[in-house]
């Protein structure tokens, strides 16, 4: 990342305002625009999460591919993967507040799914990686709209390593609650295992 430096006593310039209608009373505008855009560029860049700290906006939600790959092969358990607008879409929220936050779901989940946040804010940045990841997921399920739910396995080629993704069934936002999302999800679910025996 690339910063401009300014010669001079730069923090006491910028907080004294005085100070600059004083010395620069026609570029008082000009100032007081750089100020803004530092002011804004140093609030967004503070807000640019690492790796390390960076957790998923609900308990027991995993934000990393590999880690919950990894889960899924030694359990068994297909992905389940929200891809969300965790802190601006309405329905999103509406969803996590109905469902994902009951008790209800939690148990079911526990049982059936590894859980997968695949996040897009726009309050705060994404660390690269996890941006990258999700983008790449994005593309990959075809999702254009906030909240789509995807319940997925990975396979793994045993002679070339490559991994694929299986999809196993699509949801979004039902009404009703836990019970009637997860009869919605377990449905279409059962419908694609039909199909496969076809």
């Amino acid at each position: 990342r690339r910063h401009t430096r300014l010669q001079g006593d730069w923090s006491s310039d910028v907080c004294s305002s005085d100070l600059l209608m004083m010395k620069y009373p026609n570029n008082l505008k000009i100032y007081s625009t750089l100020i803004l855009m530092i002011s804004f560029f140093t609030c967004y860049s503070q807000n640019q999460l690492t790796l390390e700290n960076y957790k998923a906006s609900m308990p027991n939600w995993e934000v990393n591919l590999d880690s919950v790959y990894v889960q899924s092969s030694e359990t068994g358990k297909p992905i389940l993967a929200n891809f969300t607008g965790s802190d601006w879409c309405g329905w999103c929220i509406k969803l996590k507040n109905e469902v994902f936050s009951k008790p209800e779901f939690k148990e079911w989940a526990s049982e059936n799914v590894i859980l997968l946040e695949i996040d897009f804010p726009r309050r705060f940045r994404l660390p690269e990686t996890i941006a990258k990841q999700n983008r790449e997921l994005q593309q990959s399920f075809g999702v254009r709209g906030y909240p789509t739910i995807w319940v997925f396995s990975i396979e793994k080629d045993k002679q070339s390593g490559q991994k694929s993704i299986k999809d196993l069934a699509q949801t979004g936002y039902v009404a009703g609650g836990p019970k009637a999302w997860i009869n919605d999800l377990e449905l279409k679910l059962a419908q694609q295992i039909g199909r496969a025996h076809v």
